[in-house]
């Protein structure tokens, strides 16, 4: 169903006025932003030089797929699952989209994933989540997890030019892990799952502090609240 304009709006006033969303607002304001898929970024700092890391795939690629169509960057796509790396194959894609069937992680070896679970009970077939509440506890998978460090390492990459994370919770390891980076990503884009059971909006706090103590700045956030979107200080 198609929603108002000011459907959105609303719903995230109403949620922060009730606790439920953190009151967040940009701190730096960049002339040209760009918006795709729900996504905000700065175009100006993209290139056909430029790498990208998409860290959560499921079955929706429209993001990475603009930017390749937009600016030739090149994305390297990650993500365990079963479904995703089945959906990826049958798939016709540009060469510039590079997929890994690896978890993204706050330290290397072993991410149990559990499938999720919707409010009603409902399993997916596509989104799994590092949080044992959120899924079904009976329902798991074991994939082989790489930090951010580790994955640069392996793919041979000193720089990162912007970095999505949209892992179903397992994004506060990875976040806290950016800093064994020696090069930040310079443009960081984030969806947070405090809404999750076992997660709460303290920690999401937490962690955007923890990112401006590296250097990053909010610039963009979703209509939804829960997508964030940083600038590191080295790329303004």
């Amino acid at each position: 169903m198609k929603r108002q304009p000011w459907f959105w709006p609303t719903k995230l006033f109403l949620k922060r006025i009730s606790g439920k969303e953190l009151w967040l607002k940009p701190e730096v304001q960049i002339p040209d932003v760009r918006e795709s898929d729900g996504w905000n970024y700065v175009p100006e700092l993209l290139s056909k030089e430029s790498i990208v890391y998409s860290m959560g795939v499921g079955d929706v690629i429209n993001f990475d797929l603009d930017l390749i169509r937009d600016h030739g960057v090149t994305v390297h796509a990650f993500d365990p699952t079963p479904f995703a790396e089945e959906w990826i194959a049958s798939q016709s894609l540009p060469q510039e989209f590079v997929f890994h069937p690896w978890a993204a992680a706050g330290e290397d070896g072993s991410l149990r994933l559990y499938r999720r679970l919707s409010k009603r009970g409902r399993a997916s077939k596509v989104m799994w989540t590092a949080e044992s509440g959120a899924g079904d506890a009976g329902d798991f998978i074991d994939a082989p997890a790489y930090t951010t460090k580790t994955i640069m390492d392996k793919l041979g990459h000193e720089d990162v030019d912007l970095l999505k994370i949209d892992v179903e919770g397992a994004e506060y390891d990875i976040l806290e892990s950016l800093q064994d980076v020696a090069l930040p990503p310079k443009q960081l884009l984030v969806e947070y799952h405090h809404r999750f059971p076992g997660i709460d909006k303290q920690r999401t706090a937490e962690s955007i502090a923890a990112l401006q103590g590296l250097g990053y700045k909010i610039f963009g956030i979703s209509v939804y609240g829960r997508e964030i979107c940083f600038i590191h200080g080295r790329a303004m």
